[in-house]
């Protein structure tokens, strides 16, 4: 087992690692940027190094001085958590060749999954679903017009290098296909340096739904059940439950089995997501695997009574995986809280908390970095907590979710605790009959 673990992140996914490494007698070393020092990653961590200035780009992801904080406190593994460097191969591989293991997936098969084309081709191998559309990158705007007439409209393109819903364009009918590809180019290439495309059928009523795997270092598999993350603002969860409303057992068996099989089909190491996107008539299809924990983890945890962060330590330290398949016992939702004015288009909404009080009680869980008087700085994502409700039943855990919500005080800056409680009390999301567009006709009600 390893002795000590530096956490290559910040903020509440940093805090949660460091709250299973102490449980696990296993020593941590917290990195931070000066816009971070105050953080609780840095306080409750064994040791601290401080890697940079506020820009993710001189810090977060400054591998070398990651790399350099891990050998000056004798690190023997490093885990990533999710964004920065969880899903850099670079990384992954500068970590093997300094002897300290990735807690995470393998430079080869973050390459593999991370681009989306190769990662297509890769599913269709392994016999899991996918959307019909192009083979891969098309090379120019004629093939683009084939492909279209071949998939059928409506189509989506989308960058081969893509994520957060940059360089994607949804294309409705055949003339509006050239701006369409001339944008989601243009996008791409600004965004990520890459402007290849693909494209595949647009499925209309959309679910968004992934599957959470482990797979160990001996070709083994399993998968812990479903999450519905359909309830999203510009491709970003704001929300998620597990189990999904709209699932069904017979289809929770074959997205579960399509997931173990490709899991194991790439012979995957770690925990991992499969995301599916699910149409109307419960057909399922491949949309992304990714390669790290994810925000939304803690709503399995609850359902199955699992510690996903302890079970990616000890698969990172060789030992095998049970290769039971997790069914959920209960009912688990988690709302985002992020620091943005949901009343003013979800504007960024950093500064001090003056005043935080946390919501309690039996089936209640905070996930959070923040407290009173903390200052939350500017220059990273603005998810300052995750409220997770557990209980019998979906209606109890809405339930659970208003009264928790309604005790959640957050005073000093604005943030998105207004929108939840108002989609608790939506219609839609009470009848689970909600899709990936629900917040394109989403109103906030002032009150």
């Amino acid at each position: 087992m390893f002795k000590k673990i530096l956490i290559a992140n910040r903020g509440e996914i940093a805090l949660r690692i460091i709250r299973t490494c102490k449980e696990m007698g296993i020593k941590t070393v917290a990195v931070y940027s000066t816009a971070d020092a105050e953080s609780l990653h840095v306080r409750f961590a064994d040791e601290a190094v401080c890697i940079g200035p506020p820009a993710s780009s001189e810090s977060y992801l400054k591998m070398s001085n990651i790399m350099a904080a891990a050998e000056i406190t004798n690190a023997d593994a490093i885990h990533p958590g999710y964004g920065f460097l969880s899903e850099n191969s670079k990384f992954s591989k500068m970590c093997a060749e300094h002897d300290i293991k990735f807690i995470g997936a393998s430079p080869e098969m973050i390459d593999r999954m991370g681009d989306k084309a190769s990662a297509k081709a890769t599913m269709k191998e392994a016999g899991v679903p996918c959307v019909p559309g192009s083979d891969g990158i098309i090379e120019d705007f004629e093939s683009c017009q084939k492909i279209a007439i071949e998939t059928g409209y409506p189509v989506m393109l989308k960058a081969t290098a893509g994520g957060g819903g940059k360089g994607m364009r949804a294309v409705w009918k055949e003339e509006e296909l050239k701006k369409g590809w001339d944008d989601a180019r243009q996008e791409a290439k600004a965004s990520f340096g890459n402007d290849g495309m693909y494209m595949e059928k647009l499925i209309e009523e959309p679910r968004h739904i992934e599957i959470q795997i482990v797979g160990d270092s001996y070709g083994k598999a399993c998968h812990l059940s479903e999450r519905d993350c359909s309830i999203q603002r510009r491709h970003q969860k704001l929300t998620e439950e597990t189990p999904s409303p709209f699932m069904t057992k017979p289809l929770r068996k074959k997205m579960g089995e399509a997931a173990v099989n490709a899991a194991e089909f790439i012979k995957y190491e770690g925990a991992g997501t499969i995301e599916f996107l699910v149409d109307k008539h419960r057909n399922f299809y491949f949309m992304e695997m990714n390669t790290r924990i994810q925000v939304e983890h803690p709503i399995t945890e609850q359902v199955i009574d699992f510690d996903l962060i302890q079970e990616q330590i000890l698969v990172a330290a060789g030992v095998p995986i049970s290769g039971k398949n997790y069914m959920p016992k209960l009912h688990s939702i988690e709302c985002r809280i992020n620091a943005e004015d949901p009343f003013n288009d979800f504007r960024p909404s950093p500064g001090r908390i003056t005043t935080l009080h946390s919501p309690g009680g039996h089936g209640v869980r905070l996930d959070t970095h923040v407290y009173a008087d903390y200052v939350i700085p500017p220059y990273y994502d603005s998810m300052i907590a995750k409220l997770i409700t557990t209980a019998q039943t979906r209606e109890e855990a809405i339930n659970k979710m208003k009264r928790a919500l309604d005790e959640f005080v957050i005073e000093g800056i604005k943030t998105t605790i207004p929108f939840h409680r108002q989609l608790m009390d939506h219609p839609d999301y009470l009848a689970g009959n909600y899709t990936t567009k629900f917040m394109e006709d989403f109103k906030m009600i002032e009150k």
